[in-house]
């Protein structure tokens, strides 16, 4: 049974806040799509969970280094697919690790095809206007949200 949580937040912080709700019941090896166009808050919402999760230092977006992986009781891994068209055997080798042992956070989970891990959680977002953002969270599992 699918479950689904809609949400339409006011503020980056209350973007962040949801976040933090979906990362208290988030384990390792987690994976979470997180999908949107450009400027809908992805990087606005794996930052706040990040930090429920224990990152401490600055979250931001991997775009031009595809990942980056944060030391935290659970690492969190911080994925953006955005410049890749798809991904080939040697490019998986290079983002295997990010997966291993952390809860893992993906941007454009659908530039990552067949390869990536299934996600336990998918979140999509979009604009309502210039600071709203809707939010969507689905799961396979009761997430208690």
């Amino acid at each position: 049974m699918v479950t689904s949580l809609q949400s339409t937040t006011n503020s980056p912080a209350e973007t962040e806040a949801l976040a933090a709700r979906l990362a208290a019941r988030l384990r390792p090896g987690d994976v979470v799509a997180v999908s949107g166009e450009l400027g809908a808050g992805k990087t606005t919402f794996v930052r706040g969970a990040a930090r429920a999760l224990g990152v401490r230092e600055p979250v931001s977006s991997p775009t031009f280094t595809i990942g980056h992986r944060y030391e935290a009781p659970v690492p969190v891994s911080h994925l953006d697919l955005y410049r890749l068209a798809g991904i080939d055997p040697e490019e998986w080798a290079d983002l295997e690790p990010y997966f291993d042992g952390t809860v893992a956070f993906v941007e454009w989970p659908e530039h990552g095809g067949e390869w990536l891990p299934a996600a336990r959680a998918s979140v999509t977002l979009s604009h309502v206007d210039e600071t709203r953002r809707q939010v969507s969270i689905e799961s396979d599992d009761d997430l208690g949200l």
